[in-house]
């Protein structure tokens, strides 16, 4: 457990605390070791008060990014939730195991669905973690490697022990992994455009949700972001597309396809809106209600025994419906 020091104890007003990270959290991001700590604040809020220099690491300012380390004394500025919020997050997240593709003593790789958030936050109490760790009270440590959007299916990783959880993560950051996606878009996509090689911006709107949209070089809040795109298959109106990811940005799929004038069917932020709609229309056929990006193959060097494993996650049945029901899908040109 982390242990809270030097705290300021009030009932009334919210009090800064600190917390000394010891060795079972180590290594983990700022943010996450956060979230941890925060039960019940929007995950806007906490990246807020990280960006505003209010959360301190040894008493220096610290990015989300930052991995704490034991020992290491993290200031946790007056946060205040409501008392609705509160409730809801002392209410324990509801126990449930996940379809899995692969387990051992180091990690799990569980088939993810649509709709179920990785982490609660952000207006979500609880997401696939919480659950895992309700369904699982004897497991010592179960700590998500990477996330998938609330509205992606597929492979999602699970470390059971922390030189798992960093060497996962590690093998994620040098880019040393392969992640290949399958995703439908609106339209007949370019045989010859194979490559999308631009640079992503993240922003906040209004309402503190995010977003993230194609920049230049030039941005100084650039971040280059690179994905292969192969044609699977050609379908009435649309393109079965298998997309691998050389860097993982968020929302880099989403908003690089979109860009192309070829959003994502189903895509609620990135969209076409019209075409979405007709898509979950009753009686569409086909039918579509929910985005179609699926996490499909995940190669990877095991913690342990370092052997390059590749798992796949075959289409969920809603998605391989709407690919089955179009009769004039062509193999790629």
């Amino acid at each position: 457990m982390n242990h809270i020091i030097g705290a300021k104890s009030s009932t009334a007003t919210p009090a800064v605390k600190w917390l000394l990270v010891d060795e079972e959290s180590a290594g983990q991001r700022l943010d996450n070791f956060l979230m941890r700590h925060l039960k019940g604040v929007p995950k806007t809020h906490v990246y807020r008060i990280i960006r505003s220099g209010e959360v301190r690491v040894n008493k220096g300012r610290a990015s989300a990014e930052t991995r704490v380390e034991s020992g290491d004394q993290v200031r946790l500025p007056p946060v205040r939730i409501s008392d609705k919020v509160a409730e809801k997050a002392a209410r324990p997240a509801p126990g449930r195991e996940f379809p899995m593709l692969l387990e051992d003593d180091s990690l799990m790789a569980i088939d993810k669905p649509a709709g179920v958030a990785v982490h609660g936050g952000s207006g979500v109490s609880f997401g696939v973690i919480e659950q895992l760790r309700q369904a699982r009270p004897q497991a010592k440590l179960l700590e998500l490697v990477h996330r998938l959007d609330r509205d992606t299916s597929g492979i999602l990783l699970v470390a059971k022990k922390r030189s798992a959880l960093k060497h996962l993560q590690d093998q994620f950051r040098e880019r040393e992994t392969g992640k290949t996606y399958l995703a439908l878009v609106k339209g007949d996509w370019p045989a010859n455009l194979r490559v999308i090689d631009q640079p992503l911006h993240k922003f906040l709107l209004p309402d503190g949700e995010r977003r993230v949209r194609v920049t230049t070089p030039e941005d100084p809040d650039a971040l280059r972001s690179i994905t292969l795109v192969k044609v699977s298959h050609r379908l009435q109106g649309a393109t079965l597309l298998e997309v691998t990811i050389k860097t993982g940005r968020t929302h880099q799929i989403r908003v690089h396809l979109a860009s192309q004038g070829h959003p994502i069917a189903g895509d609620d932020k990135y969209g076409d809106f019209d075409w979405n709609r007709q898509l979950q229309k009753p009686g569409a056929s086909p039918g579509l209600k929910r985005m179609f990006l699926h996490a499909w193959r995940l190669q990877f060097n095991h913690p342990v025994t370092a052997e390059r494993l590749a798992l796949q996650a075959e289409l969920p049945p809603e998605l391989k419906a709407y690919v089955e029901h179009d009769t004039r899908k062509t193999p790629p040109v």
